[in-house]
């Protein structure tokens, strides 16, 4: 029993208090110009007890204009390495056919999202 008192107060010490939404705002924008997504931004929030659904605001729409959807932006990556491949490699139908495809991908995205 001792020692589920003692947790509880260890615990309830690492409780932090609850910062303002001026000070929340500002440790996002810190940890967006590391260059940190805004899924990753979410990870290093909780992991310091700070979690954005208290906040009312959601971290990609404080980042705004930074705000790159990490979907559209990794396929944007998988087309660039398709094209320098298809460069270097003329004669490679797969990745003429694949660089079709993923752009298309792409291009759906963009409509999707509306960018």
């Amino acid at each position: 029993m001792q020692r589920k008192a003692k947790e509880k107060t260890k615990e309830e010490s690492k409780k932090k208090e609850k910062i303002s939404q001026e000070a929340f705002e500002k440790k996002v924008m810190e940890l967006a110009d590391k260059g940190l997504t805004s899924e990753k931004i979410g990870e290093a929030l909780r992991k310091e007890g700070i979690h954005s659904k208290e906040f009312n605001k959601k971290i990609s729409k404080i980042l705004g204009s930074k705000y790159v959807n990490p979907d559209k932006e990794n396929i944007q990556k998988k087309l660039e390495r398709v094209q320098k491949h298809s460069e270097t490699n003329r004669k490679d139908k797969r990745a003429m056919r694949d660089k079709v495809r993923i752009s298309a991908m792409l291009r759906r995205l963009r409509k999707y999202l509306g960018k």
